[in-house]
Parts: structure tokens; C-alpha cells; sequence
């Protein structure tokens, strides 16, 4: 019992310091049409990753009807898939909470003057 409890934190302190990895990966990752990044703007809602190293992250636009869409996924999903132990990506858009200004980071609002 005593090893399984040790092997769990093990893995959960691991699957934190990969998901810091992605967090790290994703604040290099522009909207286009923005000059912040998609984290500090507050599109990742949430960032998992299993037992199988699939990382799980679910996002939004700052608009449903964005002409980037395509790209901007693209862009999560290639910058997730190098960070290292991931082997695949699913990405979830979501719209439900609608982006609000009120997402985004400090910074965000710092270098785009709202603030």
C-alpha cells in the first residue's frame, strides 16, 4: 500500500511538472490577430495529461466566428506535441464560458494597455 501511495505522488508530481512544460509551450503561441500569447489571453481553460501521455487541452476563441481558428489549433497542437513525454494531443473548443477580457492575465492586459 505504502509503495502505490509513492508511485501515485510520483506520477502526479511528474504529470505537474509536464503540465508546466505545456504551459511553457503554449505562452509561445500567438493569436494572430493579438500580440499575446494564447495562455495569457486566457483561451486555456484546462490542461490535462492521462497515463498514456496524452495531453488534454480545452480552449476557446476570443470570438466563435475567428478566421485563424484552424491555424491558432494547429498552433496549440504542434507547440503541446513538443513538449517532451507527450505522444498525442486532443484538443477541445469550447465556447461555454464565452471569452471575456476578464480572462486574461496581468501581463496580458499590461502589454496590450488595458491596464
Amino acid at each position: 500500500m505504502l509503495l502505490l501511495l509513492r508511485q501515485t505522488r510520483i506520477v502526479k508530481l511528474f504529470n505537474m511538472s509536464v503540465e508546466k512544460n505545456i504551459v511553457l509551450a503554449l505562452k509561445q503561441v500567438h493569436d494572430p490577430e493579438i500580440p499575446v500569447n494564447v495562455y495569457d489571453l486566457g483561451l486555456i481553460y484546462e490542461i490535462r495529461v492521462d497515463e498514456n501521455n496524452k495531453a488534454f487541452i480545452k480552449m476557446t476563441l476570443t470570438a466563435p466566428n475567428c478566421p485563424m481558428a484552424d491555424q491558432l489549433l494547429q498552433d496549440v497542437y504542434d507547440a503541446v506535441m513538443d513538449v517532451p513525454t507527450i505522444d498525442d494531443v486532443a484538443i477541445e473548443l469550447t465556447f461555454d464560458p464565452p471569452w471575456s477580457k476578464n480572462r486574461m492575465s496581468e501581463e496580458a492586459l499590461l502589454e496590450l494597455g488595458l491596464l
